[in-house]
């Protein structure tokens, strides 16, 4: 320690590392620094560091790579899975709108058939009311059905336009007309087949709308079926109370002969078809119908009518004493008292065959109803028919007067069946309990 110590001048620098390069003749000096072989061990140091960094990046560079695949490809195959359902969705959605749709205008067909069929009946209906307007006898307490009646939908009140309103624009054929285009285009609101989806509750709505439809229609089709079949009740009882007093009068009643009926038909077998019952309650009405024509047609040609209405009867049917000679005779007629010029009117429909003066009857007009009925009238003053003519009940054939086996101004009316008088009184007072039948 001592000789380094000695070696050591006080206050001398030590001198540096010099690195001398020769060659061939070229010397060079390269002093070498403390700091230099800081800086190269640094830089060596950094160069060492970053080579291990770069390897070590490149040994795990694939697994990172590959972990980062793996994720988007996770990230795209999840997108691609909510595309599908939304996808799926929208699918189902759109079936169930096009089946809600075609369900609605299956249901709005039905409807639209059964009004049709409502209004269809009303040509039937016009036509058989007009034949029993024109029969009559029909009880006033019997409602007619109206031919223009239009069906109603809620509690009888909105008509059948109106529910179709109301169809339409669950349908969205009218809603999607009126939104603005803004909204047509936005696909909110109305989709693109251009109707507007059926949520449960416009689902509810149009099932109870549908519902009250077609219990309104039922309803009318039902109230139909009870007039026509009222209707029809009303004609039969009618024709059966003028038939009744027909019979008792003695009038032959025209009778279908059944058994004539199935002499010459035939055919083959087929099964019985279901009939509707509105066909069969207006087949049921027209049969009522041609009943009550063909009677009242029979008591509108028969003499139930009175000849001189107001008049006094001054002389009934049967034995009396004779005003000329005294004694017992038969009269075959009934006398109404009336002055010379009185009208004298036809009692029912028929054909003139006498017109003009006969023996006691002095001047007489006979008329022939059919079915072997007849009617006379006697001791006219004027006769303003001929033979051959037509006549109908209330026409004026003549005037009262004082011709022929007379005491006085009056007028002789007899009835008479094939030939035979019978008393005209029993047809007066059946006619006046057929004037509210006929009439």
């Amino acid at each position: 320690m001592a000789t380094s110590a000695e070696n050591r001048v006080f206050g001398k620098r030590r001198q540096p590392h010099v690195v001398i390069l020769a060659r061939g003749d070229k010397i060079r000096h390269m002093t070498v620094h403390p700091w230099m072989a800081a800086v190269a061990f640094c830089f060596v140091g950094v160069m060492a560091i970053g080579y291990l960094g770069a390897t070590t990046y490149l040994v795990f560079r694939d697994d990172l790579i590959g972990a980062s695949m793996a994720r988007q490809a996770r990230m795209q195959h999840d997108y691609e899975d909510r595309i599908a359902a939304l996808r799926a969705q929208v699918d189902r959605v759109t079936s169930r709108q096009l089946l809600d749709q075609q369900v609605v205008e299956e249901k709005v067909e039905k409807l639209l058939e059964q009004q049709m069929a409502l209004s269809s009946r009303h040509g039937r209906l016009d036509a058989l009311l007009d034949r029993a307007e024109a029969a009559g006898a029909l009880p006033a307490s019997i409602p007619a059905p109206v031919p223009n009646e239009k069906p109603e939908i809620s509690g009888k009140q909105a008509s059948l336009s109106g529910g179709l309103d109301a169809i339409e624009n669950l349908l969205g054929r009218k809603t999607a007309s009126a939104k603005p285009e803004s909204e047509k285009t936005s696909g909110t609101g109305t989709s693109a087949l251009g109707y507007v989806p059926l949520t449960d509750t416009a689902a509810d709505r149009s099932d109870r709308l549908f519902s009250q439809m077609t219990l309104s229609l039922k309803d009318i089709e039902r109230d139909q079926i009870d007039r026509v079949q009222k209707l029809a009740d009303g004609a039969s009882e009618t024709a059966s109370q003028i038939s009744g007093i027909l019979q008792r009068n003695g009038i032959p009643l025209d009778r279908v002969d059944e058994n004539a009926s199935m002499d010459a038909i035939g055919g083959p077998y087929v099964a019985p078809r279901a009939a509707e019952a509105f066909n069969s309650s207006l087949n049921e009405l027209d049969t009522a119908l041609s009943r009550l024509e063909s009677v009242r047609a029979t008591a509108i040609r028969m003499p139930f009518a009175n000849p001189a209405p107001g008049r006094e009867i001054t002389s009934r049917f049967g034995n009396r004493r004779d005003p000329f000679f005294g004694g017992l005779a038969m009269h075959a007629g009934i006398d109404f008292r009336s002055p010379v010029g009185g009208e004298i009117r036809a009692t029912g429909a028929g054909k003139v065959v006498t017109a003009g003066p006969s023996g006691g009857y002095g001047n007489m007009v006979e008329i022939d109803h059919g079915l072997g009925f007849s009617t006379r009238f006697g001791h006219m003053s004027k006769i303003v028919v001929k033979a051959g003519d037509e006549i109908n009940p209330g026409d004026v054939m003549g005037y009262s007067g004082n011709t022929g086996r007379s005491t006085g101004p009056h007028i002789h009316y007899e009835v008479r069946r094939n030939g035979e008088a019978v008393d005209p009184m029993q047809f007066l007072n059946a006619g006046m309990k057929l004037t509210s039948l006929i009439d």
